[in-house]
């Protein structure tokens, strides 16, 4: 499974509830710019502010911090799928 593949199924992960398995997956693939805005959104969603700004900073879309999660995770999906 290539790294986009990866990520796409913990978005899945991620859209499911399963947010451990999803940061599992987020931390394997650290450095790639969609794996940190995804470790962002998921702290987001754990209600941890100060992690999840971190990662939006690293991943450079502090803009998107205020986004709804939802709406973000359909955002990587998509540039996950277009990158492939």
């Amino acid at each position: 499974m290539t790294t986009r593949e990866e990520l796409a199924a913990a978005v899945d992960l991620a859209l499911a509830g399963s947010w451990d398995e999803a940061h599992e997956i987020a931390q394997r693939h650290e450095g790639d710019a969609a794996a940190d805005w995804l470790h962002a959104v998921l702290h987001k969603i754990e209600g941890d502010g100060g992690n999840a700004r971190y990662w939006y900073r690293r991943c450079g879309k502090v803009d998107r911090a205020r986004d709804d999660a939802t709406v973000e995770l359909a955002a990587i999906r998509q540039a996950l799928d277009g990158a492939r």
